[in-house]
């Protein structure tokens, strides 16, 4: 039986694949049309285990990378402790972190101070999906599982401008999406701004 891919490489990164759950059914998402990228098939048989992905780690030469990456088929938030244990494992050893999200922290864990849990982990950067410049239009193309979701991941980016942490959000090229108008929202919030492109069909 093939292995699951819980680490890959590209561009000069490490990208952590820890779970293929996620809290959005997006249109336009890898998962509808591809099993992964660059080659990796990211489907993962069960969710790997804290110590599996830090045994993994152990075994890999982590200065061969500019950075490591939470991102894969799925939405790393939704494991948030293993996401910070990683974290932390990876910053004590030097390497920088960046977290590739859908934004819904603050519905998922209402109680908790998600990015200022993620600043004191060591995280350097989060990228937001924003994905559109409207609710309207974020309901349509990401077609969110809980409510509320386009207002709660702005305030939740507002959250992360108020740490040591870079922002970025990141919208994908469709002609749904103004991307001026997200551009816009990204210059407000001080954000980094990234147009992705779209390989699939809609």
């Amino acid at each position: 039986m093939e292995k699951d891919t819980i680490l890959y490489e590209a561009h000069g990164n490490l990208y952590l694949n820890i779970t293929n759950r996620c809290t959005a059914e997006c249109v336009f998402c890898i998962k509808r049309y591809s099993d992964g990228v660059y080659g990796y098939n990211l489907r993962l048989s069960r969710e790997p285990a804290l110590s599996e992905i830090i045994r993994e780690l152990s075994n890999t030469d982590l200065q061969k990378y500019s950075e490591v990456v939470f991102t894969g088929l799925g939405e790393p938030l939704v494991r948030l402790d293993e996401v910070l244990e990683i974290t932390r494992w990876l910053s004590a050893r030097g390497m920088p972190v960046r977290l590739d999200t859908i934004g819904h922290a603050k519905l998922l864990y209402p109680e908790r101070k998600v990015a200022q849990e993620l600043a004191e982990a060591g995280m350097k950067i989060v990228s937001i999906s924003l994905n559109a410049p409207d609710e309207k239009t974020y309901n349509e193309l990401c077609i969110p599982k809980l409510k509320n979701a386009y207002v709660k991941m702005l305030e939740f980016a507002r959250e992360v401008t108020k740490t040591r942490m870079e922002l970025r959000f990141t919208v994908v090229n469709l002609p749904a999406v103004d991307i001026d108008r997200c551009g816009e929202i990204a210059k407000e919030y001080r954000a980094d701004f990234k147009v992705r492109g779209y390989s699939g069909q809609i």
